[in-house]
């Protein structure tokens, strides 16, 4: 009997998390500065603004195998998770990085009361126009 009670109450609390997560709201993404590299033919450096609203966060994802990136916090914090690692919070003025073909398992405002921005610099193939997939597609 308790065995059966403890079972139904982890059921519900996996449900329960898995619903939350599934119902925060996406965060918005700009690009805010898109420019070739004049010494490195063939790439591009590609400046996306991230707006995370409180409790706002990104679904799982990977960008594309040209690209390496640089974040920084700009506002904010940002919990995130890059190959399987341990989720990390980033604080304003924080900075990280994501290689070439990387999975960005979670991006998402550590807040939920607070707005969080960051901005990621990606120096990526010129041709490139998906600059985000979902994990999964």
């Amino acid at each position: 009997m308790l065995t059966r009670l403890l079972q139904a109450f982890a059921l519900t609390a996996l449900s329960i998390t898995a619903a939350s997560a599934a119902d925060r709201p996406e965060g918005k993404i700009t690009i805010v500065f898109d420019h070739a590299l004049p010494n490195v033919p063939g790439k591009s450096m590609k400046g996306v603004l991230v707006e995370y609203g409180p409790g706002g966060a990104s679904p799982g994802h990977t960008h594309p195998d040209s690209s390496f990136i640089y974040a920084t916090v700009l506002e904010g914090s940002i919990r995130s998770s890059v190959n399987g690692s341990p989720e990390r919070v980033y604080e304003a003025g924080d900075n990280f990085y994501e290689e070439p073909g990387a999975r960005h398992g979670v991006s998402a405002n550590a807040s939920d009361t607070k707005p969080a921005r960051l901005l990621a610099v990606f120096i990526v193939d010129t041709d490139e126009k998906e600059l985000t997939t979902p994990i999964g597609e």
